[in-house]
This record gives C-alpha cells, sequence and structure tokens, in this order.
C-alpha cells in the first residue's frame, strides 16, 4: 500500500500529468549511447538554430550574479517588452514559459465548477489547468485542422470565464487570420476573458501574423495574449514567458503569482534576445525552407502533412507510436499524438536541413519496417 494512497486530494490523484516530449539524454540511455552526438530531435518543436547569440553573450555576462536572487518585478524586461509592443510596462506580465500564465490565469477568474472553452485537437495543457481547478473543459469543434472560432463563441455557456485560442494551434500548426481573429474579440460575450496564446506567433511570416495586442491596447474587451521566448528566441531551457493585458488584468495575476517566478539568468537572456532581429529573420528562413524539405519529401512517400505555417508538421500515419519507435532507433526523435487525443497522428519539429534530411532518410526505412 502506497504511504500516500488516500491522503491526496480526489480530483489531483486522478489528474494525468502533461507527457514532455523525450529529451536526448534518455534516448541515448535506451540506446545504449554514451553520448547524446548523432541523434536528431525533432519531437519539442525547439529552434534548432540554438539560442540568439546576443541571449547567450547575456548569460555569460550574468553568470558571476546567480548568487543574487533576481529581480522580482522583472523591471528592465518589462520595459523592453512594452517598448517593444508600444503599451506600458504595468500591461506586461513575466513568467516561467506560458504554461505558469495559463496557470494563473485559471487561478485568479475560474470558481470550481466554471467552464474553459479551447478547441478540440488544441494544446493539451488547457484540459490539464482546467482539471486542476476542477472545472469544465469544453472543446469545440475545429473545421478540420483549424480553429472554427464560430463553434467556439457558440460553445460559451454562463459559466464560461476563460476561452483559449492557441494561434498557430499546437498540434496542428494551422492558424486563423486576422479577420476571423478580430470578429471573434468583437462578438465575445461579457463576463469572458479571450486568452490568445501566441507561442510560435514570432516565428511565421510577418505578412501572416495576427496582431491581438491591439485589441489589449484598446480595452474593449478583457482580451490576454500569450507569448514566449522558448520557441522564436530559442530559450527553451531557460522557460521565459510574458502576458500583456490592461493593468486590472496584469495586477491580479500578480496577486496569484509566485515571487521570484523568472530567474536571472532568464531575465538577462531574454531581454538582449528581444533585439536580435537578425536572428528571428534567420530563424524564420530555416523554417520556410524547412517546412518546403519536409512536406516535399513526406508526399514523396505517401504522406498527406497538414499544411502548417508554425515550426512543426502534423502527419497522419494508423501505427503512429510504432512508427515514432522505428524512428527512435535510428537516432531521429519525433512526436507520436496519443497524448493530444490524435492516436494516429505524428507531430515532426523542422529542424536545420541536415536534420531534416536525416528525418526523411529515417522515415523512408522506418514505413519500410512496418507491416
Amino acid at each position: 500500500m502506497s504511504l500516500f494512497e488516500g491522503l491526496a486530494n480526489g480530483w489531483i490523484a486522478a489528474q494525468k500529468p502533461y507527457q514532455p516530449g523525450r529529451p536526448l539524454e534518455e534516448v541515448a540511455r535506451e540506446l545504449g549511447l554514451e553520448s547524446i552526438d548523432g541523434i536528431v530531435k525533432l519531437a519539442s518543436n525547439e529552434n534548432n538554430l540554438g539560442p540568439s547569440p546576443k541571449a547567450m553573450a547575456a548569460m555569460r555576462e550574468a553568470i558571476p550574479r546567480m548568487h543574487l536572487y533576481p529581480d522580482g518585478g522583472s523591471f528592465y524586461l518589462r520595459e523592453g517588452i512594452a517598448k517593444h509592443f508600444g503599451v506600458g510596462a504595468d500591461m506586461v506580465m513575466l513568467g516561467c514559459g506560458s504554461n505558469e500564465h495559463l496557470v494563473l490565469l485559471a487561478h485568479a477568474f475560474m470558481d470550481q465548477g466554471d467552464d474553459l472553452v479551447c478547441s478540440e485537437k488544441s494544446f493539451v495543457v488547457y484540459q490539464l489547468v482546467a482539471a486542476l481547478y476542477r472545472c469544465n473543459c469544453i472543446q469545440a469543434p475545429m473545421r478540420g485542422m483549424t480553429h472554427d472560432l464560430d463553434a467556439m463563441l457558440a460553445a460559451i455557456t454562463p459559466r464560461t470565464k476563460l476561452v483559449i485560442v492557441a494561434n498557430p494551434n499546437n498540434p496542428t500548426g494551422t492558424l486563423v487570420d486576422q479577420a476571423a481573429v478580430d470578429s471573434f474579440v468583437e462578438r465575445l460575450p461579457e463576463g469572458v476573458v479571450a486568452v490568445f496564446d501566441e507561442a510560435y506567433m514570432e516565428l511565421i511570416e510577418p505578412e501572416i501574423q495576427v496582431d491581438t495586442v491591439k485589441h489589449v491596447k484598446a480595452g474593449k474587451k478583457p482580451v490576454v495574449t500569450l507569448r514566449t521566448f522558448s520557441k522564436a528566441y530559442g530559450l527553451a531551457g531557460l522557460r521565459v514567458g510574458y502576458a500583456l493585458a490592461q493593468p486590472d488584468a496584469i495586477d491580479l495575476l500578480n496577486r496569484v503569482r509566485q515571487p521570484f517566478n523568472v530567474t536571472a539568468m532568464a531575465q538577462a537572456a531574454a531581454l538582449a534576445a528581444l533585439e536580435d532581429e537578425e536572428y528571428l529573420v534567420a530563424s524564420r528562413k530555416m523554417l520556410r525552407e524547412g517546412r518546403a524539405q519536409l512536406m516535399a519529401g513526406m508526399r514523396e512517400l505517401g504522406l498527406e502533412p497538414v499544411e502548417a505555417v508554425a515550426n512543426f508538421i502534423l502527419f497522419p500515419f494508423e501505427k503512429a507510436a510504432e512508427l515514432a519507435g522505428e524512428l527512435t532507433k535510428r537516432k531521429v526523435i519525433v512526436r507520436p499524438m496519443m497524448g493530444f487525443g490524435l492516436p494516429g497522428y505524428v507531430r515532426v519539429s523542422v529542424g536545420q536541413a541536415a536534420e531534416n534530411a536525416r528525418f526523411l532518410e529515417a522515415l523512408e526505412e522506418a514505413m519500410g519496417g512496418i507491416a
């Protein structure tokens, strides 16, 4: 009998924790390798260019001060983000990636029995957050692999407090455009907070990026925009993200935020990365060319990948788990999507050209070995 059996809160004991992508070290151990050299990781939507060079320089400079607690209010980083978006610093809050903000939003706005609305085939953490606060997660049907914002509005109930739109969406990689988002915000019922989870927005081409910050600035509807430095700026290992919202919303979130939630190293790196436009341009170029390389290669193998705009591609494969296992044997890590409610799909991140070529070569071999 477990020492803690029966002691935990019932709804916590029933929670299924988020399953992250497999780290390189775990795969190396499984394959009996002494190092991670030669393993290609395309499982977690990371930026395979590595961190922003300006961020790396800032981290090296910050090392001698790591014995000190960080600035609890992230003053300089908040000021930098505020300047970048043309908002007041009191409209910015920093957190441990975007995920912490999702938890804080539920903590601040939702009571037991309330409803959270999102799309099916969207980021699984939304369901986990709702369950954590003993709330209901209503998943609106998609139109194919893209959010149906009309269906999301129709799914809102009198007890709905949050409606979350992941744009671009993980794991489908699709985007809802500016006109659809504007119409959605205009029709948002009173008493509902619209959260736009935009972890991948900076990675897509500027001409198709969607501006939700204008709705934050307007202050006509309760809108929160979430961004992160994990993807576009290559700082996933530092876990730093931010929320943009009206000052009263930021004040509420700060009341439930833990102190010192963003490390000093993360603050220094993110502030430097924010000014590294050259790195962003290089990242977009790598992804634009890499998506084309992967899409063409998969289609040549008879697969039908979902048209994507971000740094990952979803494709159907009936024996997804088996395919992922065969690829792992060939030192290529991808993500089967059972945990996202898509058992017949695999997601592959876009890497550098040589990594993409390795994946396509391994994919052809793995498919050939699966009956």
